[in-house]
Formats: structure tokens, C-alpha cells, sequence
């Protein structure tokens, strides 16, 4: 069992991984030219200022009094420049919307878990190009773009981490001090002439990045006043700066201003996925370069915010945002990012037509070597006869349309010269593409090749453990001889040649490699598939069409539920006429009522918000309560049982009681303190990290008796759910883990039906044996049904309250009970506990299930994986690589998901089996209990 354990593990970790290099590589080649418009800028320095966080429609709408809360932005719409909206891409987070805009390509989605504060792969960035770059704002952020600089002549002045507290009293200081430092720069340098003549020279910029917005995001969320006047500060700053910088210069006209951000922020203060409110971010461009606002009498777009602005009369121009970049750089005359994918939008630019159609030229040859690149790096690494070109744009389209475009500026055809170059680059955008996912189909191919041989392997496995369908077949099917393992291996050394000689990676050979020896395995069981064949013949073909078909429905429910959470509602309410359909209604009336009402209650969750509730503290105090009454139940029946008052089970059950009021006391003191901005308090910290190591320890200290046990894992839990929680998912372990208790008695319940007798009660049964029952009895079809609602509740676990929504869109709001300091892996760390949580109480119940049900572990664990392989083959199949980036990113995380839960399903079944079965014994004295 351990040997099966760790080589499907094994081979489960290369399905997940697959998916990284199929749809996660990244997009950067090198080798390329820096390519710059050979024509005087316009600018000779720009300021950028990035607000994180910043929400287009809260920068630009009306409050209710019909004020503007950016007078000077708006001010600035209307007599100055140019604005829109910059589209941004998946993930939405700070990391890549910076290097989307100042390196001007949409980073690769895993080098967020490759590295925050540092680049994990090297790209090019406008800064590098810069003569001199001077930025302030988050250490995390400034890092980024200062790694590296071999030139001396990038300088960063950050403040100290510790400063982005979500729960301080002000978070604007986070801004103020960047406007702070900034003017007191400008001040300085009048009387410093070394600084003094690195501010006069050109290709300089000034970066400031301003985390104040997103901070009172993310702890008072963007419909709050904290929020609202954050961006007055902002606003107001803005003015004082353009004022000091103009000062500064003489007012020489040679300034190019860009203010935008990184991502927004949706209405629950949290941002990483796709939703609009977080993709839809302002762009507002001014100064030197920069066109000046254009009335028109009426424009189009699919949204109506022009109107709810008021707006509509100032032309509005969208933008990508890794458009910012090339137009940063052609403003100041410095060559474009190498790796930069974005296309100037020459309709903001004020200049001349020349200027723009040579502007564009450039950009389309800056991303024609990109492709041109790609395209020799995959020939050569490709053999000949394999190798098929991008035919849209071959050698002699690329030369023909160059040397036409450079015909029409020579003949001062300049639009006609623009919308050509528009033409190439994105026929070089569409080949780049193709380039980067040239092997997509190769690699897919063989993943899918190697899961439907694991499907079926797994399968075999618990057919043969079961069933003796060998019987009768001849000593020469049974052992086929060399020529089977002699087959194979002539094929991996011929797929493995064909990989040498082209160069691949070595994960190629992983995936190329990995399905022989699984489909090896299977074939090896071709009696064993003849014998099941054959089983199947004499079965009614009614009653096993009947099952295939329901069990198909059951898997996919399972399925549209990650698209459609009340999938889950309709599936509870299913499970719950289960007992109606069989004889447990009349056998057992008492244990189905509660089955019934206990699915119909945990049927609710789904159908309530995912995210965007707004934080409930009281619902939170109500579930700790309700664990508490529950608990003095439970403290009675222990009091009732036992001889002598006072015992070890006892002690135990009152402290764990006294950490769920610690728990109560402190997310209700927490909230409280952070409400009235006073941050959070030290006790409340301690106390906090205190009942969560302590956790993982006490249920350790309970009897390994069944009832005994899993009610003593449910206290600890819920002490540090609570402590997690910010509404109404604080019920939701609770609900659920009264749903499995009365699993447990049901399944026992059907036992009792069946030809398998169950003496022992629920109450009494010990949990201290691990041995595998394979022997106690054969597999019946009621055990699919087992391992099915197992993959059923372990969904809903993960989709019941949203959870999955705060690893996708991070919400630092349920853990200001442990830290309210900025620090995303501690964070995340945490936020993963708290979707764990509801998977180990239901990986507990499932082996108490194992254990009175008297079925083999392996088998009914094989069926598990073999439901969620089935599943993750189907998302799979669903994996979109074109459409709205909200469409990809989603059908690529549902895999991630399954997949995800299908590796830590093994984790999770260790984890149970130690939580259930170990005893840790105070002052070193064994206990015995009585069964």
C-alpha cells in the first residue's frame, strides 16, 4: 500500500505539473536589439505614479453630492490630456500589473510564487533604459526593477515593510510619505549640483508608487470613507507634486505625466482574479507629448460609466496595459522594453505625424524580433520534416511589409504607415502565440495518454483485489512472456532518441515517458480484463446501464459545480431523500431525520454569497456559541458515563471549551480594535498563534475512541476557524461536521442490511487500529457510492462558504486576527489552513467510515482518486487558452484545483489517520478505555 501510495503520488505530481509547462512557461526570449524612434522626443522626463489598488470608476465617478473626488484629475481630463481605462490581465495583482506596465509584458502566472520581491526570471524593463530612474514607495515593488542595475543608475527610497499594517490607525502615511520624500528631493537638490545635473539631463524618470489606496482596500474595503478619502489625498498630492516638478524646471514644457494603476479592487476589498472591477483601472496622461482632451458629441463602449461619470463629452481612449510601456519609452526617446508585447497608442500623442508613424515603425520591428527569435529557437530545437512554420507571416511577408510601411512614411502617407505597422505586429503578437505554444498539443497528448492509463490501472486494481476473474484462463495469458516489456521498451528508447536529438527539456521526457510504464502495468492485466469483460455479459444490461448513468450524472454535477455553485444545493437535497428511497427510513427513522436535516441545513451555504459579504462578527460569536452548547452536551454525557467526575477526558473537553472563548473573545475584541483604527493588540496576537499550535496537539490527548476523538478534533478546529472568520463560514465547519457524525451512524446503519454484520456502536468503536481490512469482505456497489459522497463533501468543503475565492483573490481580512502587517506567505499560509480545515473533518469522518464499514482502505481510497482523476481529466479537456482572460484563467485553475486536491487527498489521508489514531498520553500513563 505505502509502494502504491508513493508511486501514485508520484505520478499525480507530474499530472499537476504538466499544466505549468503546457500553459504556464514563460513568454520571454532574448537576443533581441534595442530598437528606439530616431526622431527627437518630446519629453525629456516623465513622472509615474502608480496608485495600488485604485478602482477606475471610484477615481472617476461622482460622489453623492455630485462632487468629483479627484477635482484635479478630473480638471486635468477636461483642459490637459489624454485618459481611459487600462485593461489589465489575470492574475490582478501588484507584481504583474507592474511588470506589465513598466516592462510592458504580461509575466508568466507562476513567477508570483517564484519570487515577490525579486525578478525570477530576467526581463527587460523601461527603467533599465532610462539615463537615471528615481522611484519611492513599497520595498516589495521598487525591488523588483532595481535588481540587476549594472548601470548605477537606478535609486530606490522605500519605507520599511513593517509599515504596511493593515490595521493601523492611518494607512495613508503610506502615500503621504512618498509625496513627502519626494518634495523634500526637489528641495535638496537646488543645493546639491551633482543631483542638480542628473535632474537636467533627458531619458529621466521619476516613479512613485503609492500602496495607501490598496491598503484601506483590502482593511476597510472601496466603498468606504477611509477608501474615498484616500483618494483625495491622493488627488490633492498629485497637484502639489505637478506644481513642485514644474517649479523645479522652469516650467519648460518637457514633462510627461502618467497616472494609473496596477490593478483594482473588487467590492469585498480583495483583487487576483478576473472580475471587471478588478481588471478596469484609470489611465490619465498629461504634459509634455501627451494630446490635449478632445470633445465629442457622443462614443461607444460596451459599459455605461461615460454617462454615470459624466463624462461622455471628453473622447475617452482605452488602453492595454502593457500599452503603457512603449508609450513611456517614446516619450522620452529610450528604446522599448526587449520583451514588451504592447502598442503605442499614437491617438494620446501630440506630435508630429511623422513622429508617430516612425514611433510605430519601431514598435512593430521591436516585436517582429521578438517573433523572429522564437521562431529560430523552436526550428532549431525541432527536426526538419516536424517542423511546421507560422505560415500568416513568413520570411518574405515580414520584408514586404516592412519595406512598404517605410515607402509610405518616405511618401508622408503617414496613417496609411501606422495601420500597416498595426498589421504586422499583430501578425507577429498571433505568431508569437503559435511559437509559445507550439508544443501544447504534443505535451497534451501525452498527459491524457498517461491519465486514461492511470484511470484504468487504479480501476483494475480494485477489480482484481475483489473479484477473482482469473479462473480458467491459461499460464500463457496469465504470463505473456518478454515480448510485452521488450515492446515497450524499444518504444521509450525510441521516443527518448527523438527527444535527444531535438534538444527538449527534461520535463519532456517525464511526460513522453511516464504513460509507457502505466500502460505496461495495464496491459499486464489482460486476463483480468477479459474475466471483467466477461463479468459484464452476464450482467443486466438494464440495471448496469442504470448505474453507469447515474454514476456519470454524479460526476458530472461534481463538475458544473465549480462553474455553478448551486450544484451543490441540488446535490445536498439529493443526498438528503437517499434515506427516503431505502429501507434506513424505516429501520433507522431517527438517524435519517437528522441526516435530512443536517443536509438540507448544509444545502444553504452554497446558494449565499461566494465573496463580497460584508464582515459579521456576531454571526461569528453566534457560531462559537452554538459549539460551546453543544460542547456542555457532550461534557454531560462524559460526566454520566464515567465513574469519577474529575478525569482526563473531562480536563480535556473543559480546555479545549475554555480556547473556544478565547477564540470568541478575540475575534470580537480584534474587530472591535480595528474598527476604531487601534490597531491589533498584542494579547489578542499571542493568544491567537497560542490556540493555533495548540490545536494540532490536543486532539492527541483525547481516547482513540471513535466519538471521543472526532468530537475533540471539531473543538480544536473550531477554536482556530473562529479565530479565521469574518461572517457567516463560521457555522459552516460546524453544520458540516454534524453531517458526518451522522454519516458515520448511516453507513453503520446500512451495514446492518447487508451481509456484513457490525456489532460494535458507533460510541464505543476504537480508532487505534490502522490495519487494512482487505479480507473482511468483498467490494459491493454501495462502495462507489461511498467513495462518491467522499469527493462530494470534499467539494463542498472547498466551495461551500467560498473559500477558493480568497486563495484566487486575496483578502487579508481573516487573518487580522494573527497579523495585520503585510506579509503574503504568511498570509497565504494561514488562508490555506482555513480551507484545509473543512477537508481534514471530513478526511476524520471518512476513516471512521473505512473503519465501520470493514472496507479495505486501498480499495475504497482507489475509487476516491479514481472519481477526482476522472474529473481533473475532464477540466482538462475544458483548458481554454483563448477568449476573456477571466474564461482562461478560470478553466485553467479548475484543474489546478482537482488536481491540487487530488495530491493532497494523500497528504490529508495521513494527516486524518494520525489525527484519529495517535494518542499522546499526559505525565507519560497510558489509558486504557473499555469497547
Amino acid at each position: 500500500m505505502l509502494l502504491y501510495v508513493a508511486v501514485g503520488l508520484l505520478v499525480h505530481l507530474v499530472f499537476f505539473a504538466s499544466i505549468f509547462d503546457i500553459y504556464f512557461t514563460s513568454p520571454l526570449v532574448h537576443g533581441m536589439t534595442p530598437r528606439f524612434t530616431p526622431l527627437p522626443p518630446p519629453a525629456k522626463r516623465l513622472m509615474l505614479f502608480v496608485a495600488d489598488g485604485l478602482r477606475a470608476d471610484k477615481l472617476y465617478e461622482l460622489d453623492e453630492d455630485g462632487n468629483s473626488r479627484a477635482p484635479f484629475v478630473r480638471t486635468v481630463i477636461m483642459n490637459e490630456g489624454s485618459w481611459g481605462i487600462s485593461h489589465t490581465h489575470v492574475p490582478t495583482e501588484s507584481r504583474p500589473g507592474h511588470v506589465a506596465m513598466i516592462a510592458g509584458f504580461y509575466e508568466d502566472v507562476s513567477a508570483v510564487a517564484k519570487g515577490w520581491k525579486e525578478n525570477p526570471v530576467e526581463f527587460d524593463s523601461l527603467l533599465n533604459e532610462t539615463r537615471y530612474t528615481w522611484s519611492w514607495g513599497s520595498p516589495d515593488i521598487l525591488a523588483m526593477f532595481a535588481k540587476g542595475d549594472s548601470g548605477n543608475h537606478i535609486f530606490t527610497d522605500s519605507y520599511d515593510a513593517s509599515s504596511e499594517d493593515f490595521g493601523a490607525h492611518d494607512v495613508t502615511k503610506l502615500d503621504t510619505w512618498v509625496f513627502d520624500h519626494v518634495k523634500e528631493f526637489f528641495h535638496a537638490a537646488r543645493n546639491n549640483q551633482s543631483l542638480l545635473s542628473k535632474l537636467n539631463e533627458d531619458k529621466i524618470v521619476f516613479f512613485l508608487h503609492l500602496l495607501g489606496i490598496d491598503t484601506n482596500g483590502h482593511a476597510h474595503r472601496p466603498t468606504s470613507r477611509e477608501y474615498s478619502d484616500n483618494i483625495k489625498l491622493v488627488d490633492k498630492e498629485l497637484k502639489e507634486i505637478e506644481s513642485t516638478v514644474k517649479d523645479f524646471y522652469g516650467n519648460d514644457g518637457k514633462t510627461a505625466f502618467i497616472f494609473t494603476a496596477d490593478h483594482g479592487m473588487t467590492d469585498w476589498g480583495s483583487h487576483g482574479a478576473g472580475h471587471p472591477l478588478e481588471t478596469c483601472t484609470p489611465f490619465i496622461a498629461w504634459g509634455a507629448g501627451i494630446r490635449l482632451p478632445q470633445k465629442v458629441s457622443a462614443q461607444k463602449f460596451d459599459d455605461s460609466y461615460l454617462q454615470e461619470w459624466k463624462l461622455e463629452n471628453w473622447k475617452r481612449q482605452d488602453i492595454n496595459q502593457a500599452d503603457v510601456a512603449p508609450l513611456m519609452a517614446a516619450l522620452i526617446g529610450v528604446p522599448f522594453p526587449l520583451n514588451s508585447v504592447g502598442i503605442i497608442p499614437v491617438d494620446m500623442l501630440n506630435t508630429s505625424d511623422l513622429f508617430k508613424a516612425e514611433s510605430m515603425f519601431t514598435n512593430a520591428v521591436q516585436i517582429l524580433e521578438q517573433f523572429k527569435v522564437k521562431m529560430t529557437q523552436k526550428k532549431e530545437a525541432t527536426l526538419s520534416f516536424l517542423f511546421t512554420p507560422f505560415k500568416s507571416l513568413s520570411d518574405t511577408k515580414q520584408a514586404n511589409i516592412l519595406r512598404k510601411a517605410r515607402y509610405y512614411i518616405k511618401q508622408k502617407k503617414y496613417d496609411e504607415a501606422v495601420s500597416l505597422c498595426r498589421e504586422l505586429i499583430d501578425l507577429a503578437l498571433r505568431g508569437l502565440a503559435y511559437y509559445h505554444t507550439y508544443d501544447r498539443l504534443f505535451l497534451a497528448s501525452n498527459v491524457v495518454l498517461g491519465f486514461v492509463g492511470w484511470i484504468s490501472y487504479a480501476s483494475l486494481l480494485i477489480i482484481k483485489s475483489h473479484c477473482n476473474l482469473t479462473r480458467g484462463v491459461s499460464s500463457e495469458a496469465k504470463n505473456p512472456g518478454r515480448l510485452l516489456p521488450c515492446t515497450f521498451v524499444a518504444i521509450g528508447l525510441f521516443v527518448a532518441f527523438l527527444l535527444l536529438i531535438q534538444a527538449c527539456p527534461w520535463t519532456y521526457y517525464v511526460y513522453c515517458l511516464l504513460p509507457l510504464p502505466i500502460w505496461y502495468a495495464v496491459l499486464r492485466e489482460i486476463p483480468v480484463i477479459q474475466g471483467f469483460v466477461t463479468l459484464l455479459l452476464t450482467f443486466r444490461p438494464r440495471c448496469f446501464l442504470g448505474y453507469l448513468l447515474l454514476f456519470i450524472l454524479g460526476v458530472e454535477v461534481l463538475v458544473l459545480s465549480f462553474f455553478y455553485r448551486y450544484m451543490l444545493t441540488a446535490g445536498l437535497v439529493a443526498f438528503a431523500a437517499w434515506p427516503l428511497i431505502t429501507p434506513l427510513w424505516t429501520r433507522a427513522k431517527r438517524t435519517s431525520l437528522s441526516w435530512i436535516l443536517f443536509c438540507l441545513l448544509l444545502a444553504v451555504f452554497p446558494l449565499l454569497p461566494v465573496v463580497g459579504r460584508e464582515p459579521d462578527i456576531f454571526l461569528v460569536v453566534g457560531a462559537g456559541l452554538l459549539v460551546l452548547l453543544l460542547s456542555l452536551f457532550v461534557v454531560t454525557s462524559v460526566i454520566k458515563r464515567n465513574d469519577s467526575f474529575i478525569n482526563e477526558e473531562l480536563v480535556l473537553h473543559l480546555l479545549q471549551m475554555l480556547s473556544i472563548v478565547l477564540s470568541v473573545c478575540v475575534a470580537y475584541g480584534t474587530h472591535k480594535s480595528l474598527l476604531e483604527k487601534q490597531g491589533l493588540p498584542l494579547l489578542n496576537q499571542i493568544v491567537s498563534w497560542t490556540i493555533l499550535a495548540s490545536s494540532f496537539v490536543t486532539p492527541l490527548l483525547s481516547p482513540p475512541v471513535l466519538f471521543d476523538r472526532l468530537f475533540s478534533i471539531l473543538l480544536s478546529s473550531m477554536s482556530t476557524y473562529l479565530l479565521l472568520s469574518t461572517g457567516y463560514e463560521a457555522l459552516f465547519p460546524l453544520v458540516l461536521s454534524c453531517l458526518m457524525f451522522v454519516w458515520i451512524h448511516m453507513e453503520q446503519e446500512t451495514l446492518q442490511q447487508s451481509v456484513v454484520s457490525c456489532k460494535q456502536k458507533v460510541s464505543t468503536i476504537q480508532l487505534a487500529c490502522n490495519t487494512d481490512v482487505t479480507q473482511c469482505r468483498d467490494l459491493y456497489l454501495d462502495d462507489i457510492r461511498r467513495a462518491f459522497f467522499l469527493v462530494f463533501f470534499l467539494v463542498t468543503a472547498f466551495f461551500g462558504t467560498g473559500n477558493i475565492a480568497s486563495v484566487n483573490s486575496f483578502d487579508p481580512s481573516s487573518v487580522y486576527c494573527f497579523l495585520t502587517v503585510f506579509s503574503p506567505f504568511k498570509m497565504g499560509a494561514l488562508i490555506m489552513w482555513k480551507i484545509l480545515i473543512p477537508f481534514v473533518l471530513v478526511m476524520c469522518a471518512f476513516e471512521a467510515v473505512q473503519l465501520t464499514t470493514q472496507l479495505s482502505s486501498k480499495s475504497l481510497f482507489l475509487m476516491v482518486i479514481n472519481i477526482s482523476d476522472i474529473m481533473a481529466l475532464h477540466f482538462f479537456f475544458l483548458i481554454k487558452d483563448y477568449g476573456s482572460w477571466l474564461d482562461i484563467g478560470t478553466s485553467i485553475s479548475h484543474y489546478v484545483i482537482v488536481m491540487s486536491m487530488t495530491i493532497f487527498m494523500v497528504f490529508l489521508n495521513c494527516l486524518a489517520q494520525m489525527l484519529t489514531t495517535k494518542k499522546l498520553s499526559l505525565c507519560g500513563r497510558p489509558k486504557s478505555h473499555v469497547t
